[in-house]
């Protein structure tokens, strides 16, 4: 198992999340505990020591599954991490109370790692606000007890939603969890967030290498390609060969649900094998081509000012791309929470005055009908 440094620790390269565990007849409530029990003793026995769990996954069941299947290993054999779920604005006022929780769900006195959970354009004024909820001085004083040994965050939000929490918390952080992968490196610009972890000297650590499946396995053309380039390497592997050479990444993430998606993960991380300029070149092709059917908007922002109800367009747009890409999903969604009802895309009048000025010539105002009834669903 490749290992990286971090600080005083090596921690293996591969990472086990436990937001996709086994369930039992497809209820993600009823988490197969025995079937994880294997898993984690499968992972710790080829060097897996970095695990991932949280209070939301598995509808509150993944944390205790876990820490039961990890409770038959010496403690310091591993590093376990968890975190605050500031995701629902609910829990910010009971971070106390859901620390000592998440504790005791854990089978365990202190906490490896623990992350800010998601920070976002619909929670960061709460994650900011240290004097209404006292998050960051909680958290804080817990690692100066050394019940927290390392605290960093994970966010899903923009690159400008990153900076603020950065430039409020960014010296207290030490590291943070993004989701990264040869599709998102320019689709959510994901590259750009990179980059400002690297300025903060701040290591990336990497949720949805395989993007929930999706890069799991890629269209015919497409696989054939990189097949040619590596014939002994399969499809998921190229997403995890592709982390490996983005400078600061120390620990993908991977949900695994099943043995098979273990053990294949586990032979991808025997060998470090990053990707040649050519390679790299030929997957992010690949990614462009499998975003063929998104809408080109370029950010010019001329739209903007012809738009009688003030609409943000190009961020509306964005949104817009990820949701209809993913299939739903939270992100779009989340990002909504934090605007008012009239800057949501149910909000356009269908005036067209923006289409006459984009340079792209984006159908806007049906964009915006559709988005408005996908979010309705």
């Amino acid at each position: 198992m490749i290992t990286r440094k971090f600080q005083d620790k090596h921690l293996s390269a591969l990472g086990m999340g436990a937001m996709r565990l086994p369930v039992i007849d497809g209820d993600d409530a009823k988490v197969d505990t025995a079937a994880v029990e294997k898993m984690v003793d499968t992972a710790m026995a080829h060097g897996i020591n970095y695990y991932d769990t949280a209070w939301g996954y598995h509808n509150g069941n993944s944390e205790t599954a876990l820490g039961k299947a990890l409770a038959k290993h010496p403690r310091e054999s591993f590093y376990l991490a968890d975190k605050f779920p500031g995701y629902d604005l609910s829990n910010m006022p009971k971070v106390e109370e859901i620390f000592e929780e998440q504790l005791k769900k854990c089978s365990v006195d202190y906490f490896d790692f623990y992350l800010f959970h998601n920070v976002c354009e619909m929670n960061i004024d709460a994650y900011l606000d240290d004097a209404k909820y006292g998050i960051f001085s909680y958290l804080m004083e817990q690692k100066k007890k050394g019940r927290i040994r390392h605290l960093g965050f994970s966010a899903h939000g923009s690159y400008d939603i990153m900076k603020r929490f950065l430039d409020a918390y960014g010296n207290a952080m030490e590291f943070c969890q993004i989701q990264l992968n040869y599709l998102d490196y320019t689709f959510q610009d994901a590259k750009a967030k990179v980059d400002l972890l690297n300025e903060y000297h701040l290591p990336v650590w990497v949720m949805e290498p395989l993007r929930g499946g999706k890069l799991a396995k890629l269209p015919e053309e497409a696989a054939k390609q990189l097949t040619a380039l590596r014939p002994d390497e399969k499809i998921p592997a190229w997403a995890f060969r592709f982390l490996q050479t983005i400078p600061g990444v120390t620990v993908t993430l991977s949900g695994m649900s099943n043995m098979e998606q273990l053990e294949e993960n586990i032979a991808t991380y025997e060998t470090d094998r990053p990707l040649s300029a050519e390679e790299m070149n030929t997957l992010l092709a690949i990614a462009d081509g499998m975003l063929g059917n998104t809408l080109p908007c370029t950010a010019c922002r001329y739209c903007t000012s012809h738009c009688p109800k003030q609409l943000d367009i190009p961020m509306l747009l964005e949104l817009y791309n990820e949701h209809s890409f993913t299939g739903g999903g939270f992100i779009a969604p989340m990002a909504l929470m934090a605007q008012p009802k009239e800057k949501h895309p149910s909000a356009c009048i269908g005036c067209k005055s923006c289409e006459k000025v984009c340079p792209q010539q984006i159908k806007i105002s049906e964009a915006m009908s559709a988005f408005a009834a996908q979010l309705a669903q």
